[in-house]
């Protein structure tokens, strides 16, 4: 090796010089501003938000831990100039450096509005502005929820601008009205207020007031965000924006049921003037009262109208009278006529009856006939009958055993009495009848069966 490239450094690990690179910049870059463009901006599951700020020559990589995310004035979006203050270190795994953001600011005015008009159309286009679904204001409110500083003067404005016009109850939800924090609060206030129940113990407002006073752009930030427009387009209970002065207008404003140009002007939309309201309702009972006159006074011209084509009752009822006169005598009339009428045709049909006891004696021959019909057929029958009888039992007589018994043959009967048929059959104890008489025998061997021209015998049976 030649001795010219020889040195009397110490060589570093790749890890020891990662760690004084990161020592050196930490130490010279400890608290930087930086200002650039946000791009390829990407919160991940783990909360920390990841970031490129670039200019016309140059990108730096940017993060922006958990911890300090609720603490940003604004949040970081593609497109948007920003100042970015915190400190330089290394990420020696890739080899790079990166600025450790801990706070996040709009660089400028212009870059507001740019941020807040491209945010405004992107809301626009998910219709959370469309007038839709703006809801009506209550005509007198109950219970009024305000959303706003409680130590500043418009809590002071509202509550007096209220006592003046109609005194109402009014629950106030104090939040911080601008920097870092302040728009998560005010969203978090309008869903509050929203998620209380109708009857609970805490009333739940008829409408929400969110004010603040005048200020800068930048002081009014916090309702330009997207979570506070968002809780407003969502709140069930209708929403009175009042934030700034007249000139001011902020993103809640087009989210809103009404926008108020001060937090003043939102009492007097809330309410109406108890004075007006009850001259509106004398004015209102006059007219009814008036109006009811008139339909009375018109109800009587036309009754009386109408009693001039009533006939008087008293005239009804002689009229009544002298038609039940008329009635009275044609009834009389006819009585006198009717009557002899009536009388000679009963007369006449008097002569036309017969006596019962001329009936009874018609009747009573009308029955000797036909009791003497009845007998003498029930005598022929029984006749008919007892000669059928008679000629069945000869028949059933001349059918019976014992008729053949007469003719000179025998009955077998074995020891239940069973009649014996077959030679075969004729065992143990038998019972022979005769025409004359019951024999006992008891059987033998069974008899051969004889053939053709031998002797007949009985030899066998006993």
């Amino acid at each position: 090796m030649d001795a010219s490239n020889k040195t009397n450094l110490e060589p570093y690990t790749v890890g020891e010089l990662s760690g004084a690179l990161k020592r050196t910049i930490e130490t010279e870059f400890g608290q930087v501003r930086v200002r650039g463009e946000i791009s390829r901006a990407k919160r991940l599951p783990s909360g920390h938000i990841y970031f490129s700020l670039k200019d016309e020559t140059a990108v730096i990589e940017a993060v922006i831990w958990r911890s300090s995310v609720p603490r940003l004035a604004t949040q970081p979006e593609d497109g948007t100039e920003v100042i970015a203050t915190g400190k330089l270190t290394t990420y020696g795994a890739r080899s790079q450096y990166q600025l450790i953001v801990e706070a996040l600011e709009l660089a400028g005015e212009g870059a507001l509005l740019k941020q807040i008009e491209e945010r405004k159309k992107r809301l626009a286009a998910e219709g959370l502005f469309d007038p839709a679904r703006k809801k009506p204001l209550p005509s007198l409110p109950t219970v009024i929820g305000v959303v706003t500083s409680a130590s500043g003067a418009v809590i002071r404005d509202i509550l007096h601008r209220l006592e003046d016009r109609f005194p109402r109850r009014v629950l106030v939800w104090p939040v911080a009205v601008q920097g870092a924090g302040s728009a998560e609060q005010i969203a978090a206030a309008i869903r509050g207020f929203n998620a209380l129940p109708i009857d609970g113990e805490v009333p739940r407002p008829d409408v929400l007031i969110v004010a603040r006073g005048g200020g800068s752009l930048e002081d009014l930030m916090a309702f330009n965000e997207e979570i506070v427009v968002r809780a407003a387009a969502d709140s069930a209970i209708p929403l009175i924006s009042a934030v700034g002065h007249e000139t001011d207008t902020t993103l809640i404003d087009f989210a809103s049921d009404r926008r108020a140009p001060t937090p003043t002007a939102a009492a007097e939309f809330a309410v109406p003037v108890r004075a007006d309201l009850l001259a509106r309702v004398r004015e209102i009972g006059g007219r009814l009262d008036a109006t009811a006159m008139r339909g009375l006074e018109q109800q009587r011209t036309h009754l009386t109208a109408l009693s001039r084509g009533l006939v008087h009752p008293r005239q009804l009822v002689e009229g009544a009278w002298q038609r039940v006169d008329d009635l009275l005598d044609r009834l009389s009339r006819c009585a006198q006529v009717a009557v002899p009428n009536r009388l000679r045709d009963v007369e006449q049909l008097g002569r036309r009856l017969r006596s019962p006891a001329e009936l009874l004696k018609e009747r009573s021959g009308t029955l000797d006939l036909w009791t003497h019909r009845l007998q003498a057929g029930a005598t022929r029958l029984a006749e008919r009958k007892e000669a059928d009888v008679e000629r069945w039992g000869a028949l059933l007589e001349s059918l019976s055993y014992r008729r053949v018994l007469d003719r000179g043959y025998a009955l077998v009967r074995d020891g239940q009495g069973v009649p014996v048929t077959q030679a075969n059959d004729a065992r143990g104890a038998l019972t022979i009848e005769f025409k004359d008489g019951v024999v006992q025998a008891a059987a033998g061997i069974a008899p051969k069966r004889k053939r053709d021209g031998e002797p007949k015998d009985q030899a066998g049976l006993f």
